[in-house]
């Protein structure tokens, strides 16, 4: 079985505010000032910050920037996660598929075989009587 995690490549929240807030462009280095890599300090800061440097149309498109960008990584892991559960399912019914096939064959040539040996046997007896006489 492999370690897949369902929601592993899927970005918290504060990456994505993360991202945004370095593209919005100035917002990035008041979050070092605070905490070097602290997400929690950029979430803290972000109403604050976003009400000071940005209007409510700017803000607006912020919103919709994230929300696409979430959306859009959701649907593209669960396009893969979508896949690998219909390769793991296709696998297992072509499995026993194969496997009732194999039996099917196997079951015929056996009567085949005992078919073709039972007459075999009987045109032989047939033509050693027939010397005989």
């Amino acid at each position: 079985m492999s370690n897949y995690k369902p929601d592993a490549g899927i970005p918290v929240l504060t990456e994505v505010i993360e991202a945004a807030v370095a593209d919005a462009g100035g917002i990035e280095s008041h979050s070092r000032a605070n905490a070097p890599g602290s997400a929690a300090a950029i979430v803290d800061d972000v109403p604050e910050l976003t009400s000071l440097l940005l209007s409510e149309d700017e803000l607006r498109r912020f919103e919709q920037e994230i929300c696409e960008r979430v959306l859009q990584q959701l649907l593209d892991r669960i396009d893969f996660v979508l896949e690998q559960r219909v390769r793991d399912n296709l696998a297992d019914v072509l499995q026993t598929a194969v496997d009732h096939l194999a039996t099917d064959i196997r079951q015929g040539l056996q009567r085949s075989l005992a078919d073709v040996i039972a007459r075999a046997v009987t045109q032989e007896i047939s033509r050693l009587q027939t010397l005989k006489k």
